[in-house]
């Protein structure tokens, strides 16, 4: 699963967050929010007449994959293309914001405070839920809030539509067509019907933006009321589904996600690929930045997500379980650090460095290219700074004597040039 921001390495998110979402199995550059506006644009005549034919062959597969033919039927009549739904798969944005944007917005005051009083108002199923999967109850409501502002913006276009446009003429075909085929297996059980099957225009569902997949994977019926509504207003089923799912992936209770750490000077350990126990940390002179000793929690690595002038985060294993609900670093520390706040522990101690500018898709470009002629990158040239990206950055970076920390900026690309 793969969460709406299309985070270009650590944290550099593009589009806003938190309404309707793509969710579990989802894409890994996430969607922006659903539109509850009427489509920009109508489909032409070569686009009904193309979907059509799309449709009559995807019937056949979707009963040769056990859906019994009215259900097809039945989600056939509700489906049309919409080309609202290609337009937003298809949008990119030239700029990136910076991590403390992102975060700025992630834990601002006003979803500090609807997510105290959504504690206040479902504390006492939060805490059962906590019972039951192990998963805090501060970070399975930190999702509900990062994923739909605590179910106020849960999406409001038809699921079945727009997966039926995207399996049709989206750039990830197959996958939208598992979605879908999904997404029948759903209406065929029962939970819920195509008129409420409301999401994401890229299909996510519910309170914690579930896609078809994981919805069948991991949605329990928290109730027991036989269905597993993950759609109403009631919001106990998706947020224990998405307790169920971060305890599926490996959530490690009593553990934490991070911790605020300083580094010594000369730092060149930074990064995912190097994990050591804190007390090995601490040997070398890593620490607590409020002091004490760190637990041998289990393997950690030391991130540094805005480079050495910016926070350094010892992270542990509930990171990597976070990022299998979105594998955008900075939404893994949206979630870390609101859960940590809903909680009552404090932010980060460091300060970013605000003065960073967000480079261009253009300077992203360039970047990759000049790494790749020193040898250092074979990826695509795409302006995506992910995990290549900065590990070409670090190899470039040691072999220059610099602090290794894969972060990339307009001091970064100056010194390559």
């Amino acid at each position: 699963m793969q969460h709406v921001f299309k985070v270009l390495g650590f944290g550099l998110a593009l589009l806003p967050m938190g309404c309707g979402n793509a969710g579990p199995d989802r894409l890994a550059a996430r969607p922006v929010a659903a539109s509850t506006a009427p489509p920009v644009a109508m489909a032409s005549a070569d686009q009904k007449a193309g979907f059509d034919r799309w449709a009559q062959g995807f019937a056949s597969r979707a009963r040769s994959n056990g859906i019994a033919p009215a259900v097809v039927s039945r989600a056939l009549d509700v489906a049309y293309y919409d080309p609202d739904v290609i337009r937003l798969d298809r949008r990119q944005a030239e700029f990136a914001r910076p991590i403390w944007e992102y975060l700025d917005s992630a834990v601002s005051d006003t979803r500090l405070a609807n997510g105290r009083r959504a504690l206040a108002d479902h504390g006492a199923v939060l805490s059962r839920i906590e019972a039951r999967y192990g998963v805090p109850k501060e970070v399975v409501a930190a999702v509900w809030g990062m994923e739909t502002s605590y179910g106020l913006n849960r999406g409001k276009k038809g699921v079945i539509p727009s997966l039926a446009t995207l399996a049709y003429d989206g750039r990830r075909g197959a996958f939208f067509e598992e979605q879908l085929i999904a997404a029948l297996k759903i209406l065929q059980s029962g939970d819920t019907d195509p008129a409420n099957m409301k999401g994401s225009w890229a299909g996510a569902m519910g309170h914690t933006q579930f896609m078809p997949t994981s919805y069948l994977a991991y949605a329990v019926d928290f109730t027991g009321d036989g269905r597993r509504d993950i759609w109403s207003d009631d919001p106990t089923d998706a947020l224990a589904s998405a307790a169920n799912y971060l305890a599926k992936m490996g959530w490690r209770s009593g553990q934490p996600w991070a911790v605020e750490v300083t580094v010594p000077t000369g730092f060149r350990e930074a990064g995912k690929a190097i994990k050591k126990q804190p007390s090995q940390w601490q040997a070398q002179g890593v620490q607590a930045v409020r002091g004490g000793r760190i637990p041998d929690h289990g393997p950690a690595s030391i991130l540094m997500p805005a480079g050495a002038n910016g926070p350094a985060l010892m992270i542990f294993p509930n990171f990597g379980v976070i990022s299998r609900y979105n594998n955008a670093d900075s939404y893994v520390m949206g979630i870390g650090l609101l859960s940590d706040q809903l909680a009552g522990r404090g932010g980060l101690v460091k300060p970013w460095p605000r003065s960073d500018r967000a480079l261009t898709e253009a300077e992203r470009k360039e970047i990759q290219q000049r790494l790749a002629a020193l040898g250092h990158y074979t990826g695509e040239i795409d302006g995506v700074t992910g995990s290549g990206t900065m590990e070409a950055v670090r190899a470039w970076q040691t072999a220059q004597g610099l602090t290794p920390d894969g972060y990339v900026n307009e001091a970064l690309l100056k010194r390559l040039r």
